[in-house]
């Protein structure tokens, strides 16, 4: 059996994740991605007429999302790849709990070394007839970000954004994974940032940060001054824009 290889580090993925925790306790951290998704998954749910009455959400570091569900009438629980407020979970493991009626996932399946796997085990812990949506910052995300970094390396250009999913693969992911129904799609999410480093240190709080095996050197003194000046160029008036495509990946257990 070939085994999975490691792009993510899931020492650093976890490490990335508590940062972002301790960074949401400050006054007026950013957390537009996150609230984004709720609202969608929300939206959706209404839109569907599915009234879950057993839901498991995973991720959701907001913790706005369970209590909406509570309120129509679901018992929600909710784990957390991190832990800490709620039970850890490893998304690329076989849950402990299943029969699920619905199952939302958040901001997470993007950093997961084996995502074939994690989708597989999300299915089989929905009960039939159960629902997934599952939502992640995909491909065409941080577009600027990456030729920033590229021009900023040079000649020998290092790995400091993550490979995405784009919607084709993941169509190809759910019916491979036994979702029936499968619907894929993605949404655009612009933000103008006065500096690279506004963009980087809402990243980083928002759990978005580098968290590669090999995420290569950190950028020299003269890297970095050219990467703050080539973000400047790319904008107008004093702000750059930077896109964030969010891929929903949507399937039910028959």
């Amino acid at each position: 059996m070939a085994s999975t290889p490691v792009i993510f580090s899931p020492s650093r993925r976890l490490a990335a994740r508590a940062r972002a925790h301790r960074l949401q306790a400050l006054p007026g951290a950013p957390r537009y991605l996150h609230e984004d998704m709720v609202d969608d998954v929300i939206d959706r749910l209404a839109f569907l007429r599915h009234e879950p009455r057993r839901v498991l959400v995973i991720g959701d570091w907001t913790r706005t999302l369970a209590p909406s569900l509570t309120a129509q009438g679901a018992a929600v629980i909710e784990r957390d790849p991190l832990g800490g407020a709620v039970e850890p979970i490893d998304e690329e493991q076989p849950y402990p709990e299943t029969g699920f009626d619905f199952i939302a996932s958040l901001g997470t399946l993007d950093t997961v070394n084996d995502l074939p796997g994690a989708l597989i085990h999300l299915r089989n812990a929905l009960a039939p007839g159960g629902l997934m949506i599952a939502s992640f910052p995909g491909a065409g995300s941080l577009e600027t970000l990456r030729g920033v970094m590229f021009d900023a390396d040079g000649e020998r250009p290092a790995p400091r954004v993550h490979p995405q999913v784009d919607v084709r693969a993941g169509g190809q992911l759910l019916q491979r994974c036994g979702f029936a129904d499968p619907v894929i799609d993605t949404r655009t999410i612009t933000v103008r940032f006065a500096s690279l480093d506004s963009l980087v240190a809402d990243l980083r709080a928002q759990g978005l940060g580098n968290v590669l095996a090999r995420s290569g050197p950190p950028l020299g003194k003269a890297a970095l001054t050219a990467a703050r000046n080539a973000f400047a160029r790319a904008g107008s008036e004093g702000r750059t824009t930077e896109r964030f495509e969010i891929l929903t990946l949507s399937g039910w257990r028959r």
